[in-house]
């Protein structure tokens, strides 16, 4: 993110310091381009799949919408359910996409404009009321499409196994665990968030440390 976002890590934390030596700047580009309902309805596209998978579905989705990089909300009525089944998405995914697209419609789900202006927490209470996308779906278009600077996701699951690794702990930690230590990385969590996901993504390249007194 930035070099505050660093030095401020690398100072309240020696695991994080430790981390941005080993991964170098955090990668994390905001992708501003997306509208709300494209990175809802990839973000719901992800969940319970590995990203080659999901982006293989995504990419035979905008192929149902020749001409368009990604449909709009209002678009997304000119093809069925069983074509988007073909797609590879579950029934459950298939209404999930269609609240979302109905939710766009009605505002409900801000436009690209509206989102930027609003907080954090506004924007998870008005996206959860669509069906199928909960916290962790919110808080992944935070970071990856608003660039949010302090979103912690304690219950993603990678975030949760690269404090494990990073920390040499037993098991992993609660999310709850995770967010209480997570207080001294604010208010910069995105970026740690980002390292606790290289320090999942690389196990083997992590130094033991026992516990976390960081």
């Amino acid at each position: 993110m930035t070099p505050e976002a660093h030095a401020h890590l690398a100072r309240r934390c020696k695991v994080m310091s430790r981390l941005i030596r080993e991964h170098g700047p955090c990668g994390i580009v905001p992708e501003a381009k997306h509208s709300p309902f494209q990175s809802l309805v990839t973000a719901v596209a992800h969940q319970q799949l590995n990203g080659t998978a999901a982006e293989t579905i995504l990419r035979r989705f905008r192929a149902l919408f020749p001409g368009k990089r990604f449909p709009s909300a209002a678009r997304l009525a000119s093809v069925s359910d069983e074509a988007m089944r073909a797609c590879g998405f579950s029934w459950a995914k298939i209404a999930s996409i269609r609240d979302i697209a109905a939710k766009t419609l009605d505002g409900t789900v801000p436009g690209s404009k509206a989102i930027a202006a609003m907080p954090d927490a506004e924007i998870i209470e008005r996206l959860v009321q669509v069906r199928g996308v909960g916290r962790w779906t919110v808080e992944m278009l935070l970071i990856f499409k608003l660039g949010r600077p302090d979103v912690l996701p304690a219950d993603d699951f990678g975030v949760r196994n690269g404090f494990r690794v990073a920390f040499n702990l037993p098991e992993m930690p609660k999310p709850k665990e995770l967010l209480a230590f997570g207080e001294r990385w604010r208010p910069h969590a995105t970026t740690a968030a980002w390292y606790l996901w290289r320090a999942a993504d690389n196990p083997k390249k992590q130094k033991a440390i026992k516990g976390i007194n960081a």
